[in-house]
């Protein structure tokens, strides 16, 4: 049986299963190792994010400095005009004066309840009743950012705070600073290891309050998807998404005055406060790296020790079963006792098998031997019989004495031809048919058919191979069939005349033996009818089939028989 390659042998072999159960075993070490490389990327992660956060922190520090000094002034000023308003003019000198000391604001001013400011550093009367910031603080009494880029009184771009003012908890109106922008960038800026693509503070309602760059610059850094006022709790914040443009940012976010006020920066994804590194990369590889590892040595070791002495000692067994050669090498030294005991087993056991191949071998050699000289002792009997017979013909007073003494001998010679062909052939249990009948068919002609007959004899033999068992009955069937032929052939010299005869094989365990002669002439006395009887006796030993057909210038005997291409199972009891 050939060995061929499929996908279910490779899954067989043994180095797989090895590995397989191995990986099974290192799988609970590589579920821990995996949880510990998760907790330390996500520790870089949060490392990365507080640093980037820190340097927003350190980036928004001036905006947080002034805003944070802005709603402290606030909360400062508010008890002084709740206690001056009443007298706008001194409330007004007041604030100016206070205006004038910070250098910052460009307006600092007190809105009553009505919005109606007359306590103001601009010492001049203003009606904020319909301004949309005095609205909502009126609507909402609490501290407040905006800005606007153009101020009701500066005309310039400004950022307002605005803090209520309450009497008995009753709101009676908010201090107001406004803060130009310019104010910002006058401001000297800490250095930083890396500068954000954008630095900006919006307020609660997540409307930009300052930036960085030109309100358009920065705007376009703000991811359009996402409101600002998502972010507007008391969580420092770190996420990433694309901006207008599409391109993808990280974006920090952190408080700077409670509620009110939030920096947020915007940062390139490749910045090196991102990027993971190199430790924690190789940690997320440590698991894979251990697996694999972990394989290679095992299965290295398993080749080595195992698996290449067991592939020689297969090579081995192999060689020995094709030409029964036993190894002239041992596997060597530094191979595992089991292997190298299982060798020495199957070289005893080759020993063994080759000792009794020997023996059988002899056995048959002689049993050949004899088989052979049994048939030939047996022929050499047949012909001596044949002899006598002959003498006995010769002595016989009768034709009729003469003509059954011949056709036994006849029978006898054939007999002896099978014998021979037997003894003859290194294969005592088949025989070829071909050269068995044509000794069998000359020896009829050359006795049967007298010189100058005109008789056209064809013969036409397949390469059928015949068991020993088979061979008797088919010869004594063709001499008894051309026996008759001769008998029946016409005796007119003019009368054309012939005997064919033909065995073919009809199929791979079927042979068909056709003999045809020409017929017209009688014999002399009519005989017995013991040739049929006796072709059909061994066609029923041939297990075959007859067919006779007698046109009356032609007679046809068509026998068709198996012929199995094993020989038959002889049972010794």
């Amino acid at each position: 049986m050939t060995r061929g390659f499929f996908p279910g042998a490779l899954f067989r072999g043994l180095a797989l299963r090895v590995l397989f159960f191995l990986s099974l075993a290192l799988l609970p070490i590589g579920l821990i190792a995996i949880v510990q490389t998760q907790q330390l990327s996500q520790q870089t992660q949060t490392n990365a994010e507080l640093s980037l956060l820190a340097v927003t922190e350190q980036a928004s520090f001036a905006e947080t400095e002034i805003l944070q000094e802005a709603f402290g002034a606030a909360e400062t000023l508010g008890p002084v005009v709740k206690l001056m308003h009443d007298d706008p003019e001194r409330c007004s000198e007041f604030l100016g004066a206070y205006k004038e000391a910070s250098a910052i604001y460009s307006l600092v001013g007190f809105i009553a309840a009505d919005g109606i400011m007359t306590c103001s550093s601009a010492d001049a009367p203003f009606d904020f009743s319909s301004d949309p910031e005095f609205l909502a603080m009126k609507e909402n009494p609490r501290r407040q950012a905006s800005s606007t880029s153009n101020g009701s009184l500066s005309r310039r771009p400004v950022t307002v705070v605005s803090l209520p003012v309450f009497k008995a908890r009753e709101f009676v109106g908010a201090v107001f600073i406004s803060i130009p922008f310019t104010a910002f960038d006058n401001l000297d800026k800490p250095e930083l290891p890396r500068n954000p693509v954008a630095l900006l503070t919006f307020n609660q309602r997540g409307e930009i309050l300052t930036s960085d760059h030109a309100l358009d610059i920065n705007e376009a850094e703000v991811p359009p998807d996402i409101a600002l006022s998502l972010f507007t709790g008391d969580q420092r914040i770190v996420f990433r998404a694309a901006n207008k443009n599409g391109i993808e940012r990280a974006y920090a976010i952190q408080p700077i005055v409670r509620d009110v006020a939030y920096a947020m920066s915007v940062w390139p994804t490749d910045t090196p406060f991102l990027q993971t590194d190199l430790t924690a990369r190789a940690a997320a590889m440590l698991p894979i790296v251990m697996w694999a590892a972990s394989l290679v040595v095992a299965f290295w070791a398993l080749n080595r020790l195992a698996i290449r002495h067991i592939r020689k000692l297969g090579r081995q067994m192999r060689r020995f079963a094709l030409n029964r050669t036993l190894p002239s090498k041992t596997l060597g030294y530094g191979v595992p006792t089991e292997l190298v005991d299982m060798e020495s087993a199957f070289i005893e056991m080759g020993e063994s098998i080759l000792r009794d191949e020997a023996t059988l071998e002899d056995s048959l050699r002689e049993k050949n031997i004899l088989l052979k000289e049994v048939h030939h002792r047996v022929k050499n009997n047949l012909q001596l019989i044949s002899s006598i017979m002959n003498m006995q013909i010769r002595q016989a007073k009768t034709a009729d004495a003469s003509f059954v003494l011949r056709r036994l001998q006849d029978r006898i010679l054939s007999l002896a031809t099978v014998h021979k062909n037997l003894y003859q052939n290194d294969n005592l249990e088949r025989v070829e048919a071909k050269a068995l009948l044509q000794e069998i068919v000359g020896q009829l002609l050359s006795v049967g058919l007298a010189p100058g007959s005109n008789v056209a004899i064809s013969q036409d033999y397949a390469k059928v191979s015949l068991d020993a068992d088979d061979a008797a009955p088919l010869t004594l069937l063709v001499s008894e069939a051309l026996t008759n032929a001769l008998k029946y052939i016409p005796q007119n010299p003019e009368t054309p005349k012939k005997i064919s005869i033909q065995l073919t094989s009809s199929a791979p365990e079927l042979a068909e033996l056709t003999i045809v002669n020409t017929v017209g002439g009688a014999p002399v006395e009519e005989g017995t009818g013991l040739g049929s009887k006796l072709i059909l006796a061994f066609a029923r030993q041939l297990n075959g089939q007859v067919d006779v057909n007698d046109d009356g210038e032609l007679y046809t005997l068509r026998i068709v028989f198996p012929v199995p291409l094993q020989p038959k199972q002889i049972l010794d009891y």
